[in-house]
């Protein structure tokens, strides 16, 4: 006779250690992504702008694991240093918005009254204006470089840190244990180190995971609408721009850019989702 599980008083069957599998899962698409991006420029031997109109739009195999472009380009050699791109962009970005966001967050529960006040009203002078339209303005002056995605992003970003920051610390400072340790002579490192990094390295953490996805995902969308990065830089967005004419050809050419776009941020996700209470 079959045993029937055990359910809880919602009448539903415990399924334990199911977010641990959701987390395994997410790792391993981030591992690979990475090992693409970190690995792939020195384990294939291809330039990926070395164009061979004779080979264009080929399939795996010949030389080429995954085919090659309209323009005869390597497809491994393009998807790696684009993930490379992508990855390294969307990581300088979240690091350069969530230092100054952080200590500002920390500088604002801290000192509370007027620097309080002045920095909530600067945090949201920022969100009046929308991020996509500060990176536009800054990519009118460099269209196509670098520089106006990282500093528009970096810019539009700062302020999720610190509206989590300042919560968070403001809370946490209020505590009497918080408070003794202050009238005890301890200063700010001590009581930041002991008592506000604990409960805030959770959030920050989850913060930048989504943060790390939302920025990759923007220079991809604005690659691929012709503002961002342009080609012949192999960047994804880009690529699915140029292959996109070629759908029906090559199919596989075209979904493998968005493929990887796709593990990426559903990578960083299930990583950092929590199991619903």
């Amino acid at each position: 006779m079959t045993a029937i599980p055990e359910t809880s008083a919602a009448g539903a069957v415990p399924a334990p250690g199911s977010a641990r599998g959701r987390r395994a899962l997410g790792a391993g698409l981030l591992l690979a992504v990475g090992l693409l991006a970190l690995a792939g420029p020195w384990l294939i031997d291809a330039d990926p702008l070395r164009q061979d109109l004779r080979a264009a739009l080929r399939g795996p195999g010949g030389g080429h694991p995954l085919g090659t472009d309209h323009l005869g380009r390597d497809m491994l050699a393009r998807l790696a240093h684009a993930a490379r791109l992508s990855l390294g962009l969307g990581a300088a970005t979240v690091l350069t918005a969530a230092v100054p966001g952080v200590l500002l967050g920390l500088a604002a529960a801290w000192r509370g009254g007027a620097v309080d006040r002045a920095l909530g009203a600067l945090c949201a002078s920022v969100m009046a204006l929308p991020g996509l339209l500060l990176v536009l303005v800054l990519a009118g002056f460099a269209p196509g470089a670098f520089w106006p995605l990282y500093v528009g992003l970096a810019l539009a970003s700062w302020v999720e840190y610190f509206r989590v920051v300042r919560a968070v610390a403001a809370s946490r400072l209020a505590r009497p244990d918080v408070e003794a340790a202050r009238l005890l002579g301890f200063g700010p490192a001590h009581v930041v180190r002991r008592h506000l990094l604990p409960d805030l390295v959770g959030p920050l953490a989850t913060l930048m995971a989504f943060g790390l996805a939302a920025t990759v995902v923007a220079v991809s969308s604005l690659s691929f609408v012709g503002i961002g990065l342009r080609p012949p830089t192999p960047e994804w967005g880009n690529m699915m721009t140029e292959l996109l004419p070629y759908h029906a050809e090559a199919p596989l050419q075209l979904l493998m850019p968005g493929t990887l776009l796709f593990a990426t941020v559903l990578g960083l996700a299930l990583v950092c989702g929590r199991e619903p209470s």
